[in-house]
């Protein structure tokens, strides 16, 4: 009997074992997310031992390192090793960049670092479509040359695995490289210390993209948690939880996917409500994902810059891409806009580099013509504002210059741009974005609406939530963050499992990716 009983007990221990080994391994359905509990559960433990070695600099910088790294790998796999290979080459260019006299030698090492980055971005995200427009192409010129021959290319997409965040950690490592050879950073002597820098698991994914000189000096020193440091980390962090993982993920579950996988199904005021309801998504869903990642940097003593500042309340286009994905917008008018020649070479110029610069923007966000035609739209528009400024000086206001209803105009002129762009963004075809549009103008009947309330009221009421949250003055979202900042822990606790719970709540089918995970 006691045999038994010693027996059944291992079992039991072993199923246990099981179940962890189970969920530390990496599998491709379920990529670890900040919302995920399994990350709660880790990141407890691991912020435990963090603090305790806030005085021992090279220890805590190893330690990260490793935990970075297998925060990499439950989101790719073994691709984690790709992350190793780009720190290293773009480790060891910075260190021969460093000696480097020459010009000519300056720039080689540039190009050989551009090389190598730009060359996985190709691969992995670019390799089936350049493929197919290769093979288009060539059917094309065999039907104009009437050569059958050529008109007979066939293609298959190859299966290639796009690794979690490979445009984000690659555009850090470039601007690393760009900012040596500018001479705007130190050159990091410790290999270390430069996997550090980009594999920091809070910015790994999915951004922020933080530069090497804003991140660097606060490498070195002992990390410090302020009782109002501590108050605003879980400030961002309940934030981004509400965002990404009530309403992003509930209004994209329950409706805005349902809109554009059969447009044609529903009326034009629900596809024009499906469109507002994914330009709440995609904000939700990214800018709570950028408070979740600043927040918990700042508990590990990082601070990072706002990455998202109310983009909809914007009253023109380049006030849009001011306050939108601010890291990512400022890197591509710093390293590629600015590269092109910016606006200091005369008028026309200036708006081809604008237009180039956003096509290739578009280009970044995915292989497909949809989103180079969102990036040629928002190009165009800029281009655009940018002659207006030139010729009329009224378009020169700032949001502070405006009256109030002049402001409020350009503001849903400005808004309704961006979700005519987003239409492309998320459509899967542009079959589905005629379909859409189709709808809106030829099949509208506002009547439904009352029907869409009825039919969709907590969708409705996320979607009203979301908005008007949005468009609160920021003095009130500051009014808010210090009550939270400054109330006792207990009450921080019990509002952080809250939130929690709301979570556990409205999730519908397991955790939903984040948006920019494919980027």
């Amino acid at each position: 009997m006691g045999l038994l009983t010693e027996t059944i007990k291992t079992y039991i221990s072993q199923i246990s074992i099981d179940k962890i080994a189970n969920q530390l391994t990496y599998h491709s359905d379920s990529p670890m997310l900040f919302s995920s509990g399994l990350f709660f559960f880790l990141f407890i433990g691991f912020f435990t031992i963090y603090m305790s070695l806030r005085k021992h600099t090279l220890a805590r910088i190893i330690y990260v390192t490793l935990f970075s790294l297998y925060f990499y790998y439950k989101s790719s796999g073994l691709w984690f090793g790709l992350l190793i290979f780009t720190a290293t080459s773009d480790y060891l260019i910075g260190r021969i960049l460093e000696n480097a006299s020459t010009i000519w030698k300056r720039k080689l090492l540039v190009t050989v670092s551009l090389s190598i980055n730009l060359g996985m971005l190709a691969y992995f995200k670019y390799f089936n479509f350049l493929y197919d427009l290769f093979v288009q192409a060539g059917n094309e010129i065999g039907y104009l040359f009437g050569n059958a021959s050529l008109q007979r290319f066939s293609y298959e997409k190859l299966d290639i695995f796009l690794p979690v965040g490979l445009s984000f950690f690659t555009f850090q490592s470039i601007s690393y490289i760009i900012d040596i050879y500018r001479g705007k950073t130190a050159v990091l002597h410790r290999w270390i210390d430069y996997l550090f820098y980009v594999s920091f698991f809070p910015m790994l994914v999915a951004g922020p993209i933080v530069r090497a000189r804003e991140f660097i000096p606060q490498m070195y020193k002992n990390p410090s948690l302020t009782r109002l440091q501590l108050g605003e980390g879980l400030y961002l962090i309940l934030c981004g939880l509400i965002k990404k993982a009530v309403i992003s993920d509930y209004i994209s579950f329950n409706f805005v996917d349902r809109i554009f996988d059969s447009p044609l199904r529903y009326t034009g005021v629900e596809n024009l409500l499906g469109i507002y309801g994914y330009a709440l998504q995609i904000y939700c869903d990214f800018s709570g994902y950028s408070d979740m990642a600043i927040g918990i940097a700042l508990l590990l003593g990082f601070r990072f810059n706002m990455n998202f500042n109310s983009p909809y309340q914007s009253a023109t286009i380049t006030e849009f891409w001011r306050r939108w994905h601010i890291s990512l917008s400022s890197w591509l008018k710093d390293y590629l806009y600015i590269s092109l020649g910016g606006n200091r070479k005369g008028k026309i110029r200036t708006y081809v580099n604008l237009l180039i610069t956003m096509l290739l923007g578009g280009l970044w966000h995915g292989a497909s013509v949809r989103f180079i035609l969102w990036g040629a739209l928002h190009g165009v528009a800029l281009a655009i504002h940018k002659f207006l400024m030139g010729r009329f000086g009224g378009f020169k206001q700032t949001g502070k210059e405006m009256t109030v209803s002049r402001r409020i105009i350009e503001t849903v002129i400005t808004f309704h741009i961006v979700c005519f762009g987003w239409i492309f963004f998320r459509a899967n075809s542009m079959q589905t974005a005629k379909e859409i549009l189709t709808q809106i103008f030829t099949n509208f009947h506002p009547e439904i609406f009352t029907q869409f309330i009825s039919g969709y009221p907590m969708v409705f009421s996320l979607m009203t939530i979301g908005y008007i949250s949005h468009f609160m003055p920021k003095k009130a979202d500051t009014y808010v963050q210090n009550i939270i900042t400054r109330s006792p822990l207990l009450i921080q606790a019990i509002l952080l499992i809250t939130a929690i719970f709301m979570v556990i709540q409205f999730k519908n089918a397991g955790v939903q990716p984040f948006i920019y995970f494919q980027f």
